[in-house]
Parts: C-alpha cells; structure tokens; sequence
C-alpha cells in the first residue's frame, strides 16, 4: 500500500478545507490514519498511535466524508488522466455486516441495503477507463436492477469510441443511448434475442480488466464487508480505496 503521508502535500491540500484559528493535526499524518483502518477493516481505536488520537482519525473521517472530499479527490485526480477511449461498466456486490443493516434508516435514500440470495448486501455500480481504473460509481440496494445504475451513470459518461459491458447490459434503450453519444456497444446479446448481436471478440475479452478492478477494491476490508450505516460514509471509503490505488 502506498503511504499518502509520504505524498508531496500539493496533491491533497486544494481539496481539503483552510485550518481556521488554531492549527490542527496534520491532514496527512490524519489521512494516513484513515487509510490504514479502512484498508485492515480495524476499529478506530485499535489504529496505531503514530496516526494520532483515534478520535481524531474518526471525527475527520465523518466529517470529511460528509463534505464529500474524498469524492472531490477522486474526481479531481481523474480528471484529465483517464484514457477513454474505451471504456467500461459493470456492477459487483459487496456484503453489508449486521451493524450496517441493523435499524433500518426512513426516509431516501435509505441506507442502500438489500436482501439478495446472498444476505444483506449493496451493490456497487461502476464506469471504468480501458486500463480498468475506476472514473464514476453509484451505489444501490443489493437486489436493484443493473439497468438501474447503468441509467445513472449513462450521464456522466466521459467521451469515447467504445463502451465493454457484459449481457447484462443488453437493452436496446441502452444500446441507443449510447450510440447517440457517438459511442460504440461492446455487448454480446442475451441468450433471449431472438436474432444474434455482433460484437467484437476480442475488444470484449479485455473486459476483464473492470472485474480485477474490483477484485482489487474488496482487498480493502472495509469495502469488501460494510460496516458503516451511513451510506455516504461507505461511499467515501470506495472512493478513498480507488483513489489510492488506481490515482495516486
């Protein structure tokens, strides 16, 4: 894992709030902190004592996540360095711990936890560049439909010649979308359609990329298992794990 305390301060600084009155702990010393319980899946308290008071580390992690910095890093990072020419989308599940899905939160979003075959879980929809880094993710119930997050993301979608996805994303208003964005479909067709969809095989096979993509984000055990009920807290730690990985 790569250590961010050891980063040039440049990197981090536009994207983190101005110290008011009395200066504060160190961003990065914190920072690292962070990263290095998200990453163990460790309690607050049992982060080693070189990282500082670990209310400290779990007071900034609440609060910066709720501004949406890590989402800001991520988004600045990409911007601009990403390879899209090709791109890709694919959605991964990832296991909700008892102490996420206990107390069920009203009112929306909710605390994006569904019941699928496979218990509690959250889906993780994601929009990757040809080299398998990450670029956009949304978030979902576990049981929602693949279509669902393919929409939401649909927008956001940088400008490129070709799009992988696997037959799960096979729908004609899809397909047409992304056509009139002035990109190609890299789909196989459903086993269902009645006549067979052309594609390129061998574009298709380096799909693979966006699965390692993701196998590489659960390495980080508080992606692969959610602890946290908020789930905009559990957002930032997907986002911190891509951006530490794939951009820094």
């Amino acid at each position: 894992m790569k250590n961010v305390s050891t980063k040039p301060g440049a990197i981090q600084r536009p994207f983190f709030p101005k110290s008011h009155g009395k200066p504060r702990v160190d961003d990065r010393r914190v920072l690292s902190g962070i990263i290095f319980v998200n990453r163990n899946g460790l309690r607050w308290r049992d982060a080693c004592r070189e990282y500082g008071p670990h209310k400290t580390l779990y007071n900034r992690w609440k609060r910066w996540s709720a501004m949406g910095i890590f989402i800001r890093i991520m988004e600045g990072l990409t911007t601009g360095r990403a390879e899209p020419q090709t791109i890709m989308i694919d959605a991964t599940y990832l296991k909700a711990h008892r102490t996420a899905s206990s107390l069920r939160k009203k009112g929306a979003p909710g605390r994006l936890i569904g019941r699928t075959k496979g218990g509690m879980n959250t889906k993780l929809h994601a929009v990757t560049d040809r080299n398998g880094r990450p670029l956009d993710f949304f978030m979902t119930a576990g049981q929602t439909s693949d279509y669902t997050g393919a929409a939401a993301l649909l927008d956001g979608l940088p400008p490129a010649e070709w799009m992988r996805a696997d037959r799960g994303y096979d729908a004609d208003w899809f397909r047409d979308a992304l056509e009139e964005k002035g990109i190609k479909p890299c789909i196989p067709g459903r086993k269902s359609r009645g006549k067979p969809i052309k594609y390129d095989r061998r574009k298709y096979k380096r799909r693979s990329r966006i699965e390692i993509m993701f196998g590489r984000l659960k390495d980080w055990r508080r992606v692969a298992t959610r602890y946290d009920r908020c789930p905009t807290v559990f957002f930032s730690a997907i986002c911190l794990a891509a951006t530490v990985m794939f951009w820094l």
